[in-house]
């Protein structure tokens, strides 16, 4: 059976509405190919003549001829991003987070996906596992780059074990395909203490580095642990002193790298240094932040762009300066605690009349090894922060919220913060730079 995509939306003034394609139509081929996915559309259509096939609601089919500009897009939008279904891990991981979180939250929460399309979209880390011959041939054919891969370990049977899927080995063959089509790759490995730590980090970095330049850089988190865990395997969280052993075998490995290739290429996720109670790298180390969203580099931005733009304040305010006034508060998770509230003693030492106060949320919900802010639940800030003197508004940073929507984890608004607190709440963007902009009241 023919697959079909059926239209959602015609932009106004677009190709799409003037050869009167509309909302409820559906799309059967493009150049007489079927399409697949969101990859196939935007391929096809990027030539200067292409043939729409389109099939009306009444069943007539229509076929449209185009002349357009290279690259320029019909205007089409469809009710899935991806133009197809999300395909669910296969892999039953012994560090997987969501057989750690409780029933009882959204359906959505609870869906594994191992897409390898929704590494190119959305910046997914996949094992490979779930790809098939047909799907590399594809992203070797388009050329798609990067894709995010989590390799975890590159002892085939360890991988096994790790992923409990008799074929994670064998699939780390598929990253080698990938290579050789020059496709750029970025790496991922969860480290879980006594599994794939010590020598088998060591081992793992050191092939890792076969892949380069195409595998551009890799990052080592630490495994999350929820109070959640019954039944699942006895994984153990790490200690100060295991954080400074993987912290010095991965700037061993830095400094190789380094030395033979020109880039750092390996790097320990910001948990391992504040664990460690290690200074983080500078800036140079992070080889332009390639992993920021492992929560690699991201304290060390967040830093030198809050020393920017107090250095920027200061030349237009002069310190110490009593133009500004105000008092508020900010919530944060306990990672990030320290380095907020030193930002926070920053700004009041420049504005002496600008009174801040920080607190550090424990994640009861998840349970306390859960240190970052953007697994932190609505009710978590509500109840710890009941009672507490807040001042004429709450800063809150934006990781706390589903991404484009003012809901919590667990499904509590803004609004119903701000209705319990009897507070304003205010939301802030990742950067220094709107840190200083929102301690200041301005927009």
């Amino acid at each position: 059976m023919q697959k079909a995509h059926v239209v959602k939306r015609v932009l106004p003034s677009s190709i799409a509405e003037e050869l009167e394609i509309k909302a409820g139509d559906r799309i059967l081929s493009i150049n007489n190919t079927e399409i697949e996915d969101i990859f196939d559309y935007q391929f096809l259509v990027q030539d200067t003549y292409v043939e729409v096939l389109v099939e009306k609601q009444d069943g007539e089919q229509w076929l449209l001829e185009v002349d357009k500009e290279a690259d320029e897009d019909l205007g089409i939008e469809f009710g899935s991003g991806l133009m197809d279904e999300y395909r669910h891990c296969c892999n039953k991981c012994i560090f997987c987070f969501i057989d750690q979180m409780p029933p009882g939250m959204r359906e959505t929460l609870y869906f594994k996906d191992d897409d390898s399309r929704l590494s190119f979209l959305q910046g997914n880390y996949v094992t490979l596992t779930n790809m098939s011959d047909h799907d590399i041939d594809r992203i070797c054919r388009y050329h798609l780059s990067p894709i995010n891969i989590s390799f975890h370990t590159m002892n085939p049977g360890l991988r096994c074990r790790m992923l409990n899927n008799r074929f994670a080995g064998e699939a780390l063959k598929k990253a080698d395909r990938l290579m050789e089509a020059g496709i750029r790759m970025n790496g991922q490995i969860v480290l879980c203490k006594g599994v794939n730590d010590g020598d088998e980090l060591l081992y793992s970095m050191e092939q890792l580095t076969r892949y380069l330049p195409n595998l551009e850089s890799v990052s080592v988190v630490p495994v999350g642990l929820t109070k959640y865990r019954e039944g699942l395997y006895p994984l153990e969280p790490f200690t100060r002193a295991d954080a400074e052993e993987v912290i010095d075998a991965i700037e061993s490995c830095q400094r190789e790298c380094f030395r033979k290739y020109g880039t750092h290429f390996i790097h320990a996720s910001d948990e391992w240094y504040i664990l460690a109670g290690r200074e983080l790298p500078e800036e140079e180390r992070y080889d332009g932040y390639l992993q920021l969203e492992n929560g690699v580099g991201m304290v060390r931005l967040l830093l030198n762009e809050f020393q920017a733009a107090m250095e920027e304040r200061r030349k237009k305010d002069g310190f110490p300066c009593e133009k500004r006034a105000g008092e508020l508060s900010i919530a944060t998770g306990q990672l990030m605690y320290p380095f907020i509230r030193r930002m926070a003693d920053a700004v009041t030492e420049a504005y002496p009349k600008v009174k801040i106060q920080v607190y550090a949320i424990t994640n009861d919900f998840f349970g306390e090894r859960i240190t970052v802010s953007g697994l932190l639940t609505g009710q978590d800030v509500k109840n710890q922060l009941a009672g507490r003197q807040l001042g004429e508004r709450l800063l809150l940073p934006e990781n706390m919220l589903r991404s484009g929507e003012d809901v919590f984890l667990d499904d509590l608004r803004t609004g119903d913060l701000e209705g319990a607190l009897q507070v304003p709440v205010n939301i802030v963007k990742s950067s220094g730079y709107d840190f200083v902009k929102a301690v200041l009241g301005e927009r």
